[in-house]
């Protein structure tokens, strides 16, 4: 309890002492076009989050880019988003962001049922590690960033990822709230998964992106892309899968469409 009104005392300051300027925050809004889907408290509530998560995380540009606080407040938002109604907590604690001017790889290990050790070097657009950094790829941030309802976002994606993992392995249920039902959120994403595998498996042509068979643990962090990015989409394709993010995130995203001009939605993509 002590700890808890500590953090939110120096919260407080951190928002008194280093507020973003009116001129910041509305160049971080047009750098994140997505926003435009929020309004009234809802923005303010991001504003506060963004503020916060910039000055709780240590950002760090490598192989040659240059970050910016212009850069970090892009991320900062575009990681917000989820956790709009459940708080920083909710990650976990403070993180690094690290941040490649393009598509990067890592030495990523793996042992498969043989006992035979594989390295897998395929090349990557972001990455999260369960209890290290997020690490991103600024093309891949910008693109998401331009390209607001489309279901590709990157930054969501891996954030996702860091909620999973509260749980432990990321495999696609993140602790669930108390007044949720594991059965009803396993049946809803295993029934979607097993479709979605069997269209790859099949070579039908799906109208989500193909990686969320990967496992499910991907499966629940591409739904979660589509979720805050497309979520007519995911309703029309999965609406159990919907409805349990719905209940996950505290948020309905769907109903924010309405505030989109739908000449502007299918531009989008």
């Amino acid at each position: 309890m002590v700890l808890g009104a500590w953090k939110r005392w120096r919260r407080a300051r951190t928002l008194r002492r280093h507020p973003l300027s009116a001129a910041e925050w509305q160049e971080a809004l047009g750098d994140v076009p997505l926003t435009r889907t929020l309004a009234g408290a809802e923005l303010d509530r991001l504003r506060e989050l963004a503020t916060l998560f910039v000055r709780e995380n240590d950002f760090a540009g490598v192989r040659g880019f240059v970050l910016t606080p212009r850069h970090a407040r892009a991320i900062a938002i575009q990681a917000c988003l989820p956790v709009l109604e459940l708080g920083l907590d909710a990650y976990g604690g403070s993180h690094s962001i690290v941040v490649y001017p393009g598509e990067f790889r890592t030495d990523r290990r793996w042992e498969d049922e043989h006992g035979i050790v594989h390295v897998d070097r395929d090349p990557q657009s972001g990455e999260a590690w369960p209890e290290g950094p997020v690490v991103l790829s600024w093309a891949d941030v910008a693109e998401s960033a331009e390209h607001p309802f489309d279901g590709y976002n990157v930054v969501i994606h891996e954030f996702a990822h860091k909620l999973d993992m509260r749980g432990g392995d990321a495999n696609g249920t993140p602790p669930l709230h108390r007044d949720m039902d594991a059965g009803t959120w396993q049946r809803a994403f295993a029934g979607a998964y097993a479709h979605h595998c069997a269209q790859v498996d099949a070579a039908v042509e799906t109208a989500l992106d193909e990686y969320a068979a990967e496992s499910p643990g991907e499966f629940f962090a591409v739904m979660s892309e589509y979720f805050f990015e497309a979520p007519d989409l995911l309703h029309r394709e999965y609406p159990d899968v919907y409805g349990q993010l719905r209940l996950y995130y505290r948020q309905d995203p769907l109903r924010r469409l309405e505030r989109v001009p739908p000449d502007e939605l299918d531009a989008s993509g």
